[in-house]
């Protein structure tokens, strides 16, 4: 079954302590959903579904929070998914199953976070007498020696493959340069509390980012908080629907093919790696080289990370992250992955029938996900 992609949303993204710190993950999440199902409304007798990625929330299912304040019916029907950063890429790609599957004739499907107000995380006391132990992230192995912290892991992988603190200081520059030129348009932001742009996208030059201090690495190929994406708060998604539903709406915009979606288990002491290993072989199922993706939508999670993506599937630089990264925008993690694909979608809205576009991410503990569209 061929599914399309209807509409696409998301928040701004504003650093962790930002524009959104007072607002609850569900309210991001609640505009997003608003905002597709004005873009493109469906009658009530269309069978809905809404699932969203989270990584931060600690428990509960803030997708169904977030869809009943949108005002959905209550009979439809949310779920919440933790695959880290991969998680809002992999609730497009579960989506678009349930309508394949006959479950759904349409889905909501994207991501939410909010570093702001993340709780807080304590274990429990062994005994009477101790106290809570707090903790700052899960384990992403069981193995205490094969669960590297992520900034050491990209720190590594700039060294293994020679990318020098200047080579990914220019890629920084880059993304923000192309943020800041960016010509949005006005459907993919849903304004929250006023704000309608990417509020961390800044005018940076090559002697700013020499004069941080850095944060990981030995030189020549340490990083720097230029080079690492920031963490953020947002909110995205998608309205995914069937074929046949298609053709008894009137989308705003031109709908998108979802063509292919592979998540991949990678290495997990070498996580940045991860995305390659999905793209990879998901161009290979389909017998697409890279000379023929018009837009390419890699996660900035590291300069490095999508530095290495890039010359490792011989992508022209002119096809990455035509209007920025997240090293322009930030990292909202369960969010991010949705963020790649709403970009996606409006880029290929620039492009000529048949365009294909690429969105992949990687995740703590060696998970890789990618997505292609094509222009319907």
């Amino acid at each position: 079954m061929t599914i399309f992609v209807a509409a696409a949303c998301r928040t701004s993204v504003a650093p962790n302590g930002g524009d959104f710190a007072r607002l609850e993950v569900a309210r991001l999440g609640s505009e997003v959903i608003r905002a597709l199902l004005t873009q493109t409304p469906l009658s009530p007798d269309v069978r809905l579904e809404v699932i969203m990625g989270n990584a931060l929330y600690g428990g509960g299912n803030p997708a169904r929070v977030a869809m009943l304040m949108a005002g959905l019916d209550i009979a439809i029907p949310a779920a919440t998914i933790d695959t880290q950063c991969c998680s809002g890429l992999d609730a497009i790609a579960w989506g678009a199953s349930r309508i394949a599957s006959g479950q759904a004739d349409a889905v909501i499907a994207g991501g939410l976070e909010s570093y702001s107000r993340a709780p807080l995380r304590y274990k429990r006391p062994a005994s009477s007498g101790d106290s809570p132990q707090f903790y700052a992230r899960p384990p992403f192995t069981p193995w205490l020696d094969r669960d590297p912290d992520l900034i050491a892991s990209a720190a590594s992988l700039a060294y293994q493959r020679n990318i020098t603190r200047e080579q990914q200081d220019v890629f920084a520059v880059d993304s923000h340069r192309k943020a800041l030129e960016a010509n949005w348009h006005e459907d993919e932001i849903a304004p929250v509390c006023g704000i309608e742009t990417d509020t961390f996208s800044r005018r940076l030059s090559p002697a700013l980012c020499a004069r941080l201090p850095s944060l990981a690495g030995r030189s020549p190929h340490e990083l720097t908080a230029a080079t690492i994406a920031v963490e953020a708060d947002a909110a995205a998604a998608v309205l995914l629907v069937s074929e046949k539903l298609l053709s008894r709406l009137k989308p705003k915009h031109v709908p998108m093919q979802l063509s292919g979606s592979v998540s991949r288990g990678f290495d997990p002491e070498q996580p940045a790696l991860a995305a390659t290993s999905a793209a990879a072989p998901l161009l290979r199922s389909m017998q697409i080289a890279a000379s023929d993706i018009s837009v390419v939508e890699i996660m900035e999670a590291f300069a490095v990370q999508a530095m290495t993506f890039i010359d490792d599937l011989n992508f022209d630089a002119s096809v990455i992250n035509r209007s920025g990264g997240a090293l322009a925008r930030g990292h909202p993690i369960g969010a991010s992955g949705a963020i790649l694909a709403v970009r996606l979608f409006y880029e290929l809205q620039k492009e000529n029938r048949g365009a294909k576009g690429l969105a992949a991410i990687a995740a703590a503990g060696g998970l890789g996900s990618a997505l292609l569209m094509e222009r319907a």
